[in-house]
């Protein structure tokens, strides 16, 4: 069986987690995965267009992709 010494400050503040290996670096990956993925962030403009977009959907006044691909083949 394998002894383990857990630091007195983390004992007290219980920050201790302990995972098997395997899990860790699966773990670890994921977060080099999410952190160098591109994050998207929104502009002024960008963030005012989408919260029209939501008020006209709540008020009905949106296609339906049907509705949307018919009037696109009728422009051609």
């Amino acid at each position: 069986m394998a002894t383990v010494s857990i630091p007195k400050e983390l004992a007290e503040r219980r920050d201790l987690v302990a995972v098997p290996r395997p899990e860790y670096e699966r773990f670890v990956a994921w977060q080099r995965k999410v952190k160098s993925a591109k994050m998207f962030t929104p502009t002024a403009v960008e963030k005012r267009a989408l919260a029209r977009a939501r008020k006209r959907r709540n008020r009905g006044e949106y296609l339906t992709l049907d509705e949307l691909r018919r009037a696109l083949a009728t422009r051609r």
